[in-house]
């Protein structure tokens, strides 16, 4: 996505933040502020991959909603609780697990392995 703004992207920007602080930053540092550092680059990651993965994951999300009949979490998270799907949980697992395996994509890929 560039349109309205101009190259370089969010992606691209998060990019190059990514490689300095890794390349540049993390080397030069110790104990606490290393850390963080590490803690840093791992945010970009999570926002670089949310950005890349998001749209698609949000329409297949929707889809996996609407197999439900429902409109967003809350509805479906009411309605689970609500004992409304108790006869058919395995189901219910087996059309949820794309979605949490989507979460797990953003947030850290390499649990999926």
């Amino acid at each position: 996505m560039t349109a309205p703004h101009d190259r370089p992207t969010a992606t691209e920007l998060l990019e190059a933040l990514h490689e300095w602080m890794e390349r540049d930053l993390l080397p030069g540092v110790n104990g606490r502020l290393q850390f963080h550092t590490r803690v840093a680059i791992n945010m970009i990651d999570i926002v670089r991959r949310e950005l890349e993965l998001g749209p698609d994951q949000e329409a297949r999300h929707q889809e996996v909603l609407s197999s439900f009949g429902m409109g967003d979490d809350a509805e479906l998270a009411a309605a689970i609780r609500s004992g409304e799907f108790d006869s058919d949980l395995v189901d219910v697992l087996n059309r949820l697990r794309p979605v949490v395996e989507d979460k797990v994509r953003v947030a850290n890929p390499r649990y999926l392995l």
